[in-house]
């Protein structure tokens, strides 16, 4: 699943060992079959009517058009006994399989080497994850076959492996020496701008020393050079040494950063993120004034609209403990809109999860809480997943879609479609209507913040992760995405200037919204989110007069860990009293 429309190049699986010339490499023919089965790991599974494919290109392209799901590719190599003797000593090969969307288990041999992402029901995309896993001596077959099996499940979107070109190379130096940074504040967040040390970290498990140097830079957001220092140093073998720089004082805001070893012989980078003092970066509200009555008139149109609620129970979705139903119901301007619920079976009343999804995505059962003390509401809000009958304008192009026009502008009757499910909520007699949490990330972020402020007696939680739609004027200058689409827009669109499109979407901005969110908040931030900076991130938050707390994930991207849903969990529990 990814937020955002990723650029493909076609790549080649390769194999190539270190010691062989590029002209040499043998390209690994890859087969693939749609399901699931473990049989398909054993090397001795006969997968003879299964399917060539290429890697690179994503599955839909190649005949799966629509397919969500899991999928299997599966590979045979022979890797010569003349290289077991270098093998041993470099202790192995890498395989190396680029970035695979969502979530992968592979297998060399029938023996599992790596995964990467969850599969349901603890659903965790890692679209943008690349897999690099470990093939020691012991599991080669020399002189004969050996299997390579990936295990691949996509939510909704592309699918497959896709991005650099993946190889099984035989561990050298680089695996060997590692470059890092030792900051003394583990999520890289200073709460304060006087001088502060980044200590560069040098591991050499080589048998070789090397002299050379280190050098730091650190820029700001916006790509401002603020600091580049180099050191000369010496990295002997088999040694751990960590290397001070001391950085001047800072002004509050999100920095990126790099270290670099550079030498004759070898040369690394380590690319990081840190934080000053972000809850003192701010950018102010800019409404427009008739904010509050546009709004207003929204929520008005709303109730107007028979809602027409369908429960429509899906027998093959249901558990022994849990009823799942598929929902439609009628939103703003009458449009049709589609949602999955999932319910205890065991009488009560139950907190109640409203989980809003990210852009482009297909809301699926896979995704929500199957926690047996709460009760689950996917949406699909127009224009994504099962509610695109009467609203479809693609993407790209939905950011887009009647952006002249705030009143008809997609995102008016998106927000409406979150109010509107809160409003099946409150009729559900096993919904707590005291305990309505709103929750998502990326897009749904944004849905999470608006539908919090603009039904601020409902929402009893909101739980915000990488929040997308917010303080856009900077959005566009620190990401190459969404602002690139809008920049065509305009040029392409007669009458249409930029000043129109900020004041169409100062009414969606959530850093506009928050400060009428009353519900406790809690959001997660990707300090090397691209898609959605923090900086970005933070422009809502700061707004917000509500109780409010966040964890920021160092090395995350657009795509947080694992680890981030049963910190949330965890706290929403805490909130409600809840075990």
């Amino acid at each position: 699943m990814r937020t955002i429309p990723i650029r493909l190049t076609a790549i080649l699986i390769c194999l190539f060992y270190a010691s062989v010339p590029a002209q040499d490499m043998a390209p690994l023919a890859w087969k693939f079959q749609k399901g699931d089965d473990p049989a398909w790991a054993d090397p001795s599974f006969n997968d003879r009517d299964w399917e060539a494919i290429q890697t690179g290109i994503l599955w839909e392209e190649q005949g799966h058009a629509g397919y969500d799901g899991y999928g299997w590719y599966r590979a045979t190599v022979v890797i010569p006994s003349s290289l077991r003797a270098k093998a041993q000593k470099q202790r192995g090969f890498i395989l190396k399989l680029g970035k695979i969307d969502d979530v992968d288990e592979t297998w060399f041999n029938g023996e599992k080497i790596g995964s990467t992402g969850g599969f349901p029901p603890v659903y965790e995309t890692r679209y943008d994850a690349e897999r690099e896993y470990a093939v020691t001596p012991v599991r080669i077959r020399w002189d004969k076959p050996n299997v390579i099996a990936v295990r691949v499940y996509d939510s909704g979107g592309g699918g497959g492996l896709y991005g650099t070109p993946a190889v099984l190379t035989m561990r050298g130096f680089a695996d060997l020496f590692k470059l890092g940074v030792a900051l003394k504040n583990p999520d890289h967040v200073f709460m304060d701008h006087g001088h502060f040390t980044i200590p560069v970290s040098l591991r050499n498990a080589s048998d070789e020393t090397l002299e050379g140097r280190i050098r730091v830079q650190v820029t700001t957001d916006f790509g401002d050079l603020i600091v580049d220092h180099a050191e000369s140093v010496k990295s002997r073998r088999h040694s751990d040494r960590l290397v001070p720089f001391t950085i001047p004082d800072l002004l509050p805001g999100f920095y990126l950063a790099s270290a670099a070893f550079e030498s004759s012989l070898y040369t690394t980078i380590h690319k990081f993120a840190f934080a000053v003092e972000p809850e003192r970066v701010i950018s102010l509200p800019d409404a427009p004034e008739d904010f509050t009555d546009f709004w207003a008139r929204a929520k008005w149109e709303l109730a107007a609209v028979d809602p027409q609620f369908v429960m429509i129970q899906k027998d093959s979705l249901c558990t022994q403990t849990r009823d799942v139903y598929l929902v439609e119901m009628r939103s703003l301007g009458n449009v049709l809109v589609r949602g999955w619920y999932s319910r205890p079976r065991k009488e009560g009343c139950y907190p109640a999860i409203l989980h809003v999804q990210g852009y482009g995505t297909n809301m699926q059962p896979a995704w929500m809480v199957q926690d047996e003390d709460f009760v689950s509401f996917g949406l699909n809000v127009r224009g994504h997943g099962n509610s695109r009958w009467d609203v479809n304008p693609g993407f790209p192009g939905y950011l887009q879609d009647h952006l002249h026009d705030a009143e008809c502008y997609i995102y008016r009757g998106a927000y409406m479609d979150c109010l509107r499910a809160l409003d099946f909520l409150f009729i559900r007699p096993e919904v707590d209507q005291t305990r309505i949490v709103v929750e998502g990330g990326s897009q749904g972020g944004a849905l999470s913040f608006a539908t919090a402020a603009l039904a601020p007696d409902r929402i009893r939680l909101c739980v915000p992760g990488v929040p997308f739609l917010s303080d856009f004027k900077h959005y566009f200058k620190l990401a190459v995405w969404p602002g690139n689409e809008f920049a065509q827009y305009v040029e392409k669109t007669p009458g249409m200037t930029w000043d129109r499109v900020f004041h169409t979407l100062s009414y969606f901005d959530i850093k506009n919204l928050a400060p009428r969110v009353q519900a406790p908040v809690l959001m997660s931030v990707g300090l090397l989110d691209d898609v959605c900076p923090p900086r970005i991130n933070f422009a809502a938050f700061n707004n917000l007069s509500s109780r409010r707390e966040y964890v920021v994930y160092p090395y995350s991207g657009h795509s947080l860990p694992g680890e981030n849903h049963a910190y949330r969990m965890a706290w929403i529990r805490r909130q409600l009293g809840m075990k």
